[in-house]
């Protein structure tokens, strides 16, 4: 006898935060909802798990059908469950946030799925309490950077200091000093100079770094704190 006949079944989504930084400000990826309720409107990148998947397998799937990508860094957040979150069905949604380069996110994907990177300053209104969701992600994120380099997956492989200190201050929604800033990078030894310049900004040029990887992972054994 099945024990958990009797058990109300509700539908268990997932849906994926995508973060994207351009240079100058931290995006989020959207899409137009193509299906009702809520048709036609500003929504996160999601879709249902299946039977046979797990929940970390499902956002892997859905993160991949929706972006072409693997390999990226994700991470659960939150499972959101409130009973009127979506106006059709008992829908229970666990969210996760992903860190992409948009330079790999390709156009004509992008017109697939009818989706748009939009700049976290400028949120348009979101379905059901995707919006919530987002803020969530965006908390999440400051404090994950303050102790982990994940910032670095946002940024190419080849970066300026210019470059990484904007993208700290786009996501910390700050102003950063400048001085210590760099003294604090130069302190951490977990970027290298290539030794070669980006000359588009300006005559005189700026220096490309890159992550030493291996250098942060001696360094978290000792739980340093990154900025």
């Amino acid at each position: 006898m099945n024990s958990y006949q009797h058990v109300p079944r509700h539908l268990l989504a997932i849906d994926c935060i995508i973060f994207g930084f351009d240079g100058e400000d931290l995006k989020g990826l959207f899409v137009k909802r193509k299906i009702e309720p809520q048709k036609d409107n500003w929504s996160l990148m999601g879709g249902f798990i299946a039977e046979t998947e797990s929940v970390d397998a499902a956002a892997e799937r859905v993160l991949f059908e929706l972006t072409g990508l693997t390999d990226v860094y994700m991470e659960q957040l939150h499972c959101y469950g409130e009973l009127d979150r979506d106006t059709h069905s008992r829908v229970i949604s666990i969210a996760y946030f992903a860190l992409i380069q948009i330079a790999s996110y390709k156009d004509e994907v992008l017109k697939e799925h009818n989706a748009s990177w939009i700049s976290l300053k400028e949120l348009p209104e979101l379905i059901f309490d995707h919006s919530q969701m987002v803020e969530d992600a965006k908390e999440r994120l400051k404090q994950k950077v303050a102790n982990h380099p994940i910032g670095f997956e946002l940024l190419p492989d080849k970066f300026t200091l210019r470059q990484l200190q904007t993208l700290y201050e786009a996501i910390y929604e700050i102003p950063l000093d400048k001085r210590n800033f760099t003294r604090k990078i130069f302190s951490l030894d977990i970027i290298r100079n290539t030794g070669k310049k980006e000359k588009t900004t300006s005559r005189k040029g700026s220096f490309y770094f890159v992550f030493e990887e291996e250098k942060y992972k001696q360094l978290e054994k000792d739980g340093l704190k990154f900025i």
